[in-house]
Order: structure tokens, then sequence, then C-alpha cells
């Protein structure tokens, strides 16, 4: 028991200076951070009418998945 816990505690510090290794090599030290894109706020109202290139057929089904947008907010015609 005691050496299986001596093998994984080994291998987490090999990983570990592996890690600092690379972020030295590569002359980063954090990871970037997230930022909003520019421009990423623009949402479009549903429907094919606020389409830039509107399909040919919409149909209610069309509309309810359009209107479900994000994943997160189902439609309410349940």
């Amino acid at each position: 028991m005691r050496s299986g816990i001596r093998i994984a505690l080994s291998l987490a510090a090999a990983g570990a200076v592996l890690v600092v290794l690379d972020r030295l090599r590569s002359g980063r030290e954090q990871p970037a951070l997230a930022r909003p894109v520019a421009g990423g706020n623009r949402i479009r109202p549903a429907g094919p009418d606020a389409m830039r290139y509107p399909p040919p057929r919409w149909d209610s089904v069309d509309q309810a998945s359009d209107e479900s947008f994000p994943a997160s907010d189902p439609p309410g015609n349940y």
C-alpha cells in the first residue's frame, strides 16, 4: 500500500516538474485570461426576417428552435 502511494506521489511530482519546465520553455507563466470578444454582444431577434440569409422554407418547428436559443431557454409552447 505504501509503495502505491509513493508511486502516485512520484508521478504527481514528475508531472508538476514537466508543467513548470514547459511553462518556462514557452515563456508563459499563467494561461491567458478569458475576455469578451469585440462585438460579441450582438444578438439577433428570432425569425427569418432578422437573418442575413434567410432559408427558403421556414415552419413552426424552425421558429421554435430559433426562439429556444440558448438551449437552456426551451420553447414555451410545450
